[in-house]
């Protein structure tokens, strides 16, 4: 029995556009995440802390280890982004965020063919991750 090729088959407009943007963003996060550690690693771009320093305070509880080792919490990490491992943070910021564009680029689509209940979910789940990442909420800590 001869396998056959697989039909063509139309995708709709909108997984297209949003794995369109959800790619070039893993993308760009990735490439950040290389250069900046391609950087530190070739001493181009120096840590906060130095590596001996660090791997002394590993054993410790995250709370401990935070603390003792001064990391800035939240969003304070955008201030020293001229240390290689905060820079750091940044591809990884990208990667986690790179779902957004894709869902606000859904939203013309879902406004031009009238799905507003479709427009509606897009922008909650927005309101969400950016909620999420303000760090508004926390979970007693």
């Amino acid at each position: 029995m001869a396998l056959s090729a697989p039909s063509s088959i139309e995708q709709p407009p909108e997984p297209l556009r949003y794995a369109q943007w959800l790619g070039w963003g893993t993308r760009l996060g990735l490439l950040v995440l290389v250069a900046t550690f391609g950087a530190q690693l070739a001493g181009w771009w120096p840590p906060r802390m130095a590596v001996h320093e660090l791997s002394a305070l590993w054993h410790l509880p995250a709370a401990e280890f935070t603390q003792r080792a001064g990391t800035p919490r939240g969003w304070a990490w955008l201030a020293q982004l001229q240390y290689g491992d905060m820079a750091g943070l940044s591809g990884i910021a990208l990667l986690a965020g790179c779902s957004l564009p894709g869902l606000l680029a859904l939203v013309p689509l879902y406004l031009r063919s009238g799905d507003r209940a479709y427009v509606a979910i897009c922008l909650a789940e927005v309101a969400v991750l950016l909620l999420a990442a303000s760090g508004v909420l926390n979970a007693g800590h």
